[in-house]
């Protein structure tokens, strides 16, 4: 395991600096673009009978990585509670009806809306997919990803609260998203569909039972950081938080991703003010900052060499441009068209409907739910249309939120011009 993670770690490094000195796009983005490079180029050398034992070994080393156990298991908790940690509390209190509207009822009607369209879609293309599997990528797509949109944002000089409502959605989306994923997946292993009630239910106790764990582990967390002054202890202390909190709301069978923003949120507004030294601020946010910046590098990568285990097909590729068009579609319609119907209930600048639109970016949470779907057929049909959606939202949406985005402040600037 040790020589897996060092080899990853190493291309990673290498990835990031070639983006950094040679290419300038952002560094998640960078990286994969690179990675989705790499391994494209090894399949064409050996397609004409060169570097075979190059793809064979990255082929080797992809298979003994559990992608879905790795992302799920060990990078997501870390990744959510330090995008969380930076999350102004007060500021997202202001729009916390928008963004709970936006993740909780945007995300539900999202799968819905995704699943049936591709149930229906599918079969023209020669694809057929139970539903029960198209509600699975509806469930697996609809949650966005804030990692890789977020640098564009701010270096595109985003409106704050603009930042702060995809910020927000993302975080709380995510662990929505996993919740109704695993409600699916618990309903096709099972092959029984529970009552609205039952559904309610388990959704309540998963998605609220996640809300309360991560407000007791917070508050169990904070006064720990309270009680003492070192910055190494305290650094300790939020490192344990998140790694012993997530097993263990995992072992309460509740919603640890949404446990761990909760306990971000926690720490990083009262934990920060209340319970910290400014050195320990400073040394607690650059670990934490660096924590994200590698797994997020690191991740990104694994997303760009995954290619070479995707089966693809000329029909797989066609449902692929489908499943891109169906799922912009839905987050228009549960996304953007809400924001721009109700401008006055939003509190948005003009024109955030298509930054919210558009920079729905997809990444690796979605790739790892569908990795973790039972092998077969139609797992490898919803991999592909998954891997074809994630690449097109990273490398597309990605590089081009950043000028939709400085459009729309130029518009808005020259509105509001007298």
């Amino acid at each position: 395991m040790l020589n897996i993670a060092a080899i990853c770690l190493v291309i990673t490094a290498l990835l990031a600096y070639l983006n950094h000195r040679f290419v300038g796009f952002p560094t998640t983005i960078g990286v994969m673009a690179a990675a989705l490079a790499l391994s494209l180029s090894l399949v064409g050398l050996d397609a004409v009978g060169i570097a075979h034992d190059l793809r064979q070994y990255e082929e080797s080393l992809l298979r003994s990585i559990d992608f879905s156990d790795v992302l799920m298991q060990g990078m997501l908790s870390l990744l959510l509670f330090a995008g969380a940690l930076h999350v102004d509390l007060s500021e997202l209190r202001a729009y916390r009806w928008q963004v709970g509207a936006l993740a909780i009822v945007g995300t539900s009607v999202s799968t819905v809306l995704v699943g049936f369209a591709m149930w229906l879609a599918l079969p023209v293309l020669g694809l057929p997919l139970p539903l029960m599997y198209c509600l699975l990528f509806g469930a697996l797509i609809s949650p966005t990803d804030p990692i890789a949109v977020m640098g564009i944002l701010k270096s595109a000089a985003a409106p704050k609260e603009l930042e702060l409502v995809i910020a927000g959605e993302s975080l709380f989306n995510d662990g929505v998203g996993v919740v109704i994923f695993s409600l699916l997946l618990g309903m096709l292993a099972s092959g029984v569909t529970p009552t609205v009630g039952e559904g309610l239910n388990l959704l309540l106790h998963e998605a609220g039972g996640g809300l309360l764990f991560g407000l007791a582990l917070g508050y169990v967390a904070f006064k720990l950081l309270k009680s003492v002054d070192s910055y190494q202890v305290e650094v300790l202390l939020t490192l344990a938080a998140v790694t012993g909190g997530y097993a263990l709301a995992s072992k309460l069978h509740v919603s640890g991703p949404l446990a761990m923003v909760v306990t971000g949120l926690i720490i990083g507004n009262h934990g920060r003010a209340r319970a910290m030294s400014d050195t320990t601020r400073r040394y607690l946010d650059m670990f934490w900052e660096l924590v994200d910046e590698i797994l997020n590098a690191t991740l990104f990568v694994l997303i760009g060499m995954e290619v070479l285990l995707i089966a693809f097909s000329f029909d797989a590729l066609l449902a692929s441009a489908v499943a891109i068009g169906v799922t912009l579609l839905a987050r228009l319609l549960t996304v953007g068209l809400p924001v721009r119907a109700l401008p006055r209930a939003f509190k948005l600048p003009l024109g955030s409907w298509t930054v919210l639109t558009w920079g729905g970016l997809r990444g690796g949470i979605s790739v790892a739910l569908a990795l973790s779907l039972p092998t077969g057929p139609a797992r490898d049909t919803v991999v592909a249309l998954t891997y074809g959606v994630v690449v097109f939202s990273i490398l597309a949406q990605g590089l081009s939120i950043g000028l939709l985005t400085r459009k729309m402040v130029t518009h808005r600037r020259s509105t509001a011009a007298p």
